[in-house]
Order: C-alpha cells, then structure tokens, then sequence
C-alpha cells in the first residue's frame, strides 16, 4: 500500500496554543496590526514540502537546525467533514514572525513530514488527544490539544466562516511552543518521532548536505 499523502491543499494553523497566544499577546496591539487576530490564522503547505514516510529531511542551502512542529491534521472529506486525522511534522526554519512567516521559512522542500497512513474519525476522538515529541530518544515535549485555544470543532467552523475546505485537504490545528516560547529543535544527524495513540507515528532522520 502506498504511504498517504495530501490530495489537496494543506493549510496550518498560527497562533493557537493558549501559551504561545499569552506569550505574544503584549506585541499584538503594536504596529501593523494593533489588534489581535479575529479568525484564525493561515498559512499553507506547497506540494514541495510533503514528505512521506521513510525520508529524511535534507537539509540545504545554509540551514542548520530547524523548529520540530508536531501538530495533527484534520482530513477534510465530502460537504468540508472531517474523514480522519493524521500525525504531522511542520518543520519550519527558526524565525520571530508569527503573524505571517515568509514561505522560506515554511515552504522549504520535505518540510512537511508525515505518517504513513490515515486514522479514520471525527473531531470529538480527539478533544483530549496528547502528541509525544522524542529526540534522538528522548521525550522532549507533550502537546496536549486541551491547550488549543480554538478547539477542533471551533477552529473548522471559524475557517468555515471564511472559506470552504474542499475534499482531500488537510487542516493543521497549530503547533504549540515550550515553557519559553521556543521550540524544540533538530540539526543534521537527529531522529525525531511524532507519536500519539491510535496513530501512525511520524519518524525523520535529519541529514546536512555532505
């Protein structure tokens, strides 16, 4: 059986773990915005970036490390409903824009890695689901969906107000960040696994070009 993979378009989620929101809640009244985001806040996954199970992510053109974003996608199906869900890495190269990242930061080839196959559901097996980030075997982080600010059921339904997710899309519901508002991070030569219940997990090598 061939590895899943996106059939639409992927879109990813800023903004919305209740620690990372409290974090940059101070800078959100300054300049351009002055305000904090109404909707939800967007960004997508080009094509370029899926990359199935079993590769490693190569690194290229003088990136040296790279922010682990373990996050689940909702998998939209018929009438924009959920059919299942999948583990992901959102990898992204470090940076401090958090309303609008450029694409070179998020859109670089085999930054999106993923499991091998879709888990069947709807958004309520989830509410309480907890995703384990290890590094080079250890556990370095537990991003608890609890913790979202908008919940499942809220996140599709604010989208919705704007947009129609069209079948075989994929909703990323955000990445949550540490204690002090970093994330975890890989270098050339690390393993990172991406694991929770009832999931496919999602395991990368990460290689520096030789």
């Amino acid at each position: 059986m061939k590895p899943w993979t996106p059939q639409g378009t992927v879109y990813g989620t800023l903004l919305n773990f209740r620690r990372e929101w409290d974090l940059w809640s101070p800078r959100m009244a300054q300049e351009p915005h002055k305000a904090p985001p109404q909707a939800p806040v967007l960004y997508i996954k080009t094509a370029n970036t899926f990359c199935p199970d079993g590769q490693d992510l190569l690194l290229q053109d003088g990136v040296s490390e790279v922010d682990i974003g373990a996050t689940l996608g909702l998998v939209i199906g018929a009438q924009a409903l959920v059919v299942g869900a999948v583990l992901l890495n959102d990898w992204s190269v470090p940076h401090t824009s958090y309303y609008r990242p450029p694409v070179k930061f998020r859109c670089r080839d085999g930054f999106l890695a993923m499991g091998h196959a879709l888990t069947a559901g709807q958004v309520q097996d989830w509410a309480t689901l907890q995703i384990a980030v290890h590094h080079n075997g250890k556990l370095v982080q537990t991003v608890d969906l609890r913790d979202l600010k908008r919940s499942l059921p809220a996140l599709l339904a604010d989208v919705g107000e704007f947009m129609t997710l069209q079948p075989g899309d994929v909703l990323m519901v955000g990445t949550d960040c540490l204690t002090d508002g970093t994330r975890a991070r890989a270098r050339a030569g690390d393993r990172v696994a991406i694991s929770a219940p009832g999931f496919v997990s999602v395991m990368t090598g990460v290689k520096g070009l030789a």
